[in-house]
């Protein structure tokens, strides 16, 4: 025999409210340890130099999405009351503008408070003397990190094309973004 329990607000014994349905089926989380959340993903809006050799802060990101108002000014900053362990995710597009040789690489690296967290680099080799001609290059990273409040994250770019310096590309081919993960 099955029961059913109809109810359109959750609460704890403290009467706060922990979960609430709008009647047609749609469940929001109102607790935030049921939510990934602080949260945001951004896009870069224009093309952007790199220098070779160097790295270069990436500073032309638009957000596709902010939860907590926690991405400004190319950073994100974990808002006060918000530590714990977040995903952090990137994809870094460069185009050298030359022809692929042995040891030309891009390299994305997400600093934290200012130093270096971690990274990621994607590297062109010399293949048994097949050498892969190609101009774009991508570094692609997905990890995780224990933030606390006020701790901030930025992307940076480099690139080490023997020929010629990068230009980090638009229209959405380089992405940033953290969120909060639940429970951890």
């Amino acid at each position: 025999m099955a029961s059913i329990i109809k109810a359109n607000q959750l609460q704890d014994f403290g009467g706060n409210s922990i979960l609430t349905s709008d009647g047609a089926g749609v469940v929001t989380p109102n607790a935030s340890g049921i939510k990934n959340t602080p949260a945001f993903h951004a896009r870069t809006s224009t093309d952007q130099n790199l220098t070779r050799f160097t790295a270069t802060k990436i500073e032309n990101f638009v957000e596709e999405f902010d939860v907590g108002s926690c991405f400004a000014s190319n950073r994100f900053t974990v808002p006060s009351g918000e530590g714990g362990k977040y995903c952090i995710y990137f994809s870094l597009s460069c185009n050298t503008g030359t022809a692929g040789g042995d040891g030309e690489a891009i390299r994305g690296d997400i600093y934290k408070n200012g130093s270096y967290l971690n990274g990621f680099r994607s590297i062109l080799q010399d293949n048994g003397g097949f050498k892969m001609f190609i101009s774009n290059f991508a570094a692609t990273l997905t990890g995780a990190a224990t933030l606390s409040a006020g701790d901030y994250l930025e992307l940076y770019g480099y690139t080490a094309d023997q020929n010629a310096s990068g230009t980090i590309q638009s229209n959405a081919h380089t992405i940033f973004g953290a969120y909060k993960i639940i429970g951890a």
